[in-house]
């Protein structure tokens, strides 16, 4: 299906979640553009991590709706399996299956889910690995990497699925300083290719230079949003201000 450019490929309307008694998502209301790049930050148990989880129903939600691309993520498993088709994500950890190479953590789902042949899913596993700068890597295991290599592979099995939405859930924060440019430039590579992206970070850096959107959550609500200029010179809510007053004095 085909989300048409002046209607949201990504909406949530009235979403709540709780875990038994602890209500983790209230009343979350927001549209997502195609090609749009929304960048979600707060402090720990935010719900921020929770929200995106429950766009690819990693996560069930226990009241509102939300719609992928034009399917409404209810309980039906046949929309759940269309929906995951469409949207990849990108963990804090990298979740490969270390028994597989490099090669076959890329082919897996395209020839599982999307039925491409060997020979297609290895061409394609070659063009994303390229893509993220690992072509040589194919026949390692994900054990022989290091952790930003690791991290872009992960990157490289989700584009092979070749979908609409990327979903990053804090995809830096497992790393050392010192690889954490290497993953923050394949997603701005990304970026300029016009994927929808939907980003949980703390690195406010890729923030403002990559953002459409940054959306500050606190105790489960959107508190503030806006463009990263406007939120960041300029933040109106409390909230938002002691947040990054103290994110951006530690960087």
């Amino acid at each position: 299906m085909t989300t048409p450019a002046d209607q949201p490929i990504i909406r949530l309307q009235g979403v709540e979640k709780w875990y038994g008694n602890f209500q983790v998502l209230t009343d979350i209301n927001l549209d997502v553009r195609v090609g749009e790049r929304i960048v979600i930050c707060g402090p720990s148990g935010s719900g921020k991590s929770t929200m995106i989880r429950c766009i690819n129903r990693l996560e069930a939600i226990q009241k509102g709706k939300i719609t992928v691309d034009g399917t409404d993520l209810t309980s039906d498993s046949k929309a759940i399996d269309t929906v995951r088709k469409e949207v990849g994500m990108v963990f804090q950890q990298f979740n490969l299956f270390p028994h597989l190479t490099i090669l076959e953590n890329c082919m897996l789902a395209p020839m599982r889910s999307r039925g491409l042949s060997k020979e297609a899913a290895q061409e394609r596993a070659m063009k994303y690995r390229t893509r993220v700068r690992i072509p040589d890597q194919a026949g390692k295991y994900p054990s022989q990497l290091s952790g930003g290599q690791q991290q872009r592979v992960a990157i490289a099995r989700a584009l092979c699925m070749a979908p609409k939405i990327m979903l990053f859930d804090e995809p830096t924060s497992a790393l050392d300083p010192e690889m954490v440019k290497e993953v923050l430039d394949t997603m701005i590579g990304l970026a300029d290719d016009g994927m929808t992206m939907m980003c949980v970070t703390h690195e406010m850096g890729f923030a403002r230079s990559v953002a459409d959107r940054v959306i500050f959550m606190a105790d489960g609500k959107i508190i503030e949003q806006g463009p990263p200029a406007e939120f960041f010179d300029n933040p109106k809510h409390p909230k938002t201000q002691t947040f990054l007053g103290q994110i951006l004095s530690n960087h």
